[in-house]
């Protein structure tokens, strides 16, 4: 069984929300989520749902294999 690293997810999305000159209330909005919820998942410590990953991907204009590698 595929266990997912979610440190390591919200890492990844950090680096490119930041990359990208995003802060977390504008990647949530883009992302139809809210601040805390990008806050948790960047910290690793939200066991998000797969669909707010994809969002999220998107909201970044990234490919969800991106963040999960």
């Amino acid at each position: 069984m595929y266990k997912l690293d979610l440190v390591n997810i919200g890492r990844n999305i950090k680096v490119e929300r930041v990359r990208k000159g995003y802060s977390q209330e504008e990647l949530a909005e883009l992302a139809d989520t809210t601040r805390h919820t990008i806050s948790l998942v960047e910290s690793g410590l939200q066991h998000s749902k797969i669909l707010s990953v994809l969002k999220i991907a998107n909201a970044l204009e990234l490919d969800i294999n991106e963040l999960l590698k």
